[in-house]
């Protein structure tokens, strides 16, 4: 089973992601957690790249790298833990360039959706958790995060650009409610992940 987490920077995604494996594992299934970009060679040095404050790129520049990124990660695992009946947990996927890319950087959506297309070899979550938080809130937590780093280049694109990011991330779940679980990142974590669990 693949499951996506998807919302923006700060968020909680990726503890509710942490949260959901421990579950699976204590029941005694396979679990692969990847994180996008990432998780291979290839797709972490691009997330080096994207991520960097010392790079300046052009969105279209960035919506092809964020793709190539997704590819090698579909090809070289998604595919292959599918095929060997896995639970694959993605801290964001597909979802994430829609959001961020189309409707945060106002890209091109047709253009978006063909480099979707091309980069998932049509491979897509059987269930997409986004967790839903104002960007106030998602910003507070980052900074009150222990250990936490100064912030990357995606993350220093200001509100304006977050807050269309998750208006794209609600039209979104909107358009495929059959696949799409919105959840109310505003409480606690242990309520999050319950309704998490009780969904699955």
């Amino acid at each position: 089973m693949f499951i996506s987490f998807e919302g923006i920077d700060g968020s909680g995604k990726s503890t509710q992601l942490s949260l959901l494996r421990d579950v699976l594992e204590a029941k005694g299934h396979s679990v692969i957690t990847i994180r996008e970009p990432g998780a291979t060679l290839l797709s972490e040095s691009i997330r080096e790249i994207l991520l960097s404050n010392k790079q300046t790129i052009t969105s279209t520049a960035e919506l092809l790298l964020f793709s190539s990124a997704r590819t090698q990660l579909v090809e070289m695992i998604i595919e292959p833990a599918l095929r060997d009946g896995k639970y694959i947990l993605c801290d964001r996927y597909v979802d994430s360039t829609t959001a961020y890319q189309g409707y945060g950087r106002q890209l091109n959506m047709e253009h978006v959706e063909l480099c979707n297309k091309i980069a998932t070899r049509g491979v897509m979550p059987h269930v997409t958790f986004f967790i839903d938080v104002a960007y106030e809130q998602a910003q507070q937590r980052m900074q009150f995060t222990p250990g936490s780093a100064e912030p990357d280049r995606m993350e220093r694109s200001g509100r304006e650009f977050f807050e269309r990011v998750r208006e794209g991330y609600l039209a979104i779940a909107k358009s495929d409610p059959q696949r799409f679980v919105v959840i109310d990142g505003h409480r606690n974590r242990e309520e999050i992940h319950a309704d998490i669990v009780a969904y699955l």
